[in-house]
């Protein structure tokens, strides 16, 4: 066989693995804000709505309105917040500190997060997965600012992304949870 037909094929064997890593977003390790390990599966059946959170932030208010969706669609969404500082330094705080600020200041009882980054090469597999299309095998995109929202189906798919002056209860984001 000819050899560079052979090397050819290896390297487009190699490629082809590198492109078709789609993973399943149940199968990602990440922890409440105090340290407790969260088991995504204990989720499947519900929609999932990440969102980087900050509390020195312009967009902080919606905080609110993630509460109110929350409360008014437990039954068929899990909210997420996931405090991260790689915006303008607004999320300088420790997990209590945060805790504290969430639940005074809004009265959040929905899952936080340890505080993670979200882009760059130190970012959590969780926004690797939202983020890259080999892992979510939907889209690619890039998260661009605090209060970034990513919603995932109830089979565990990404449905869409929407940059933080979408509102969390924008029809954009409810429609899907009818």
């Amino acid at each position: 066989m000819n050899p560079v037909k052979v090397f050819a094929r290896t390297l487009f064997s190699k490629s082809e693995l590198a492109v078709n890593e789609v993973s399943s977003i149940y199968d990602i390790k990440i922890n409440t804000l105090l340290g407790k390990p969260i088991d995504l599966s204990r989720y499947k059946g519900k929609h999932l709505l990440f969102v980087n959170v900050a509390s020195k932030c312009g967009f902080t208010p919606q905080y609110k309105a993630l509460q109110q969706l929350h409360e008014n669609n437990n039954a068929k969404i899990q909210i997420i917040g996931v405090p991260c500082n790689q915006f303008g330094k607004q999320e300088p705080e420790n997990a209590n500190k945060i805790q504290e600020f969430c639940k005074r200041n809004y009265g959040v009882s929905f899952l936080i997060t340890e505080k993670i980054e979200v882009k760059g090469k130190n970012a959590h597999p969780l926004y690797q997965w939202l983020t890259q299309k080999r892992k979510n095998g939907v889209r690619d995109s890039s998260v661009k600012w605090n209060f970034q929202k990513y919603l995932i189906n109830k089979e565990g798919a990404l449905v869409d992304y929407y940059f933080s002056t979408t509102s969390p209860i924008s029809p954009k984001i409810t429609r899907h949870l009818k």
